[in-house]
């Protein structure tokens, strides 16, 4: 896959989780919550392979297109903060839903742009291979990118490529920790679930006894 249909493929993942929110109902709110959530760990993460590989070579190849690199970073920059805030806050908020709402326009706007602009101008300007051997690049990238936004840290090479490995480590690190928690209390409500019913058996048969 070449990086340019990656990055699509991600903008439409993203998408699909902006519709689904747009169609849940006002009351929903666990729902909203688990789809913020995702869209918290799609977005941080695309942002961070852009960052850290897509722009960096799209600055390299051409220049015209130096000032479009350096708005979608600051896109990049406001969209970050509205997830930073968005982060563990409580979806019956008063202004839950609309900070969301606000997220899903400017990455809608951020989308457009670089679809209608951006890619276009790297497709005639680079090559296949190129674009394949970038798209490789950007599959690794993502096995190492922050999961969670971080609007304080650095965005261009050199310094985001550290910073972003050390945030990345640590997200990976919380994620993990976190689903062990997960996995950990379901064993245990059905653990007790069982005990719960062994031990009233126990008392039932006493009783007949």
């Amino acid at each position: 896959m070449d990086a340019i249909t990656l990055l699509k493929s991600d903008h439409r993942t993203v998408e699909d989780l902006f519709k689904k929110f747009e169609k849940a109902g006002d009351s929903a709110h666990k729902t909203k919550a688990k789809l913020v959530e995702k869209m918290i760990h799609e977005l941080a993460v695309h942002a961070a392979i852009e960052e850290m590989a897509f722009y960096p070579f799209v600055k390299g190849l051409n220049e015209d297109v130096t000032s479009d690199v350096l708005e979608s970073l600051e896109e990049h920059h406001v969209v970050k903060w509205l997830l930073s805030e968005l982060e563990g806050m409580d979806p019956k908020a008063e202004r839950f839903d609309a900070k969301v709402t606000v997220l899903i326009e400017n990455v809608r706007h951020h989308v457009k742009e670089e679809e209608s602009e951006m890619f276009p101008a790297i497709r005639k300007a680079a090559s296949r291979s190129d674009l394949v051997e970038l798209g490789d690049v950007l599959v690794q990238a993502k096995k190492v990118a922050p999961t969670r936004p971080h609007p304080k840290a650095p965005d261009e090479p050199p310094a985001n490529a550290i910073a972003g490995l050390v945030s990345g480590l640590i997200d990976h690190a919380r994620d993990v920790g976190r689903e062990t928690i997960r996995s950990r209390r379901r064993p245990a409500s059905r653990s007790n679930g069982s005990a719960r019913r062994r031990t009233s058996s126990r008392r039932a048969a006493s009783r007949r006894s």
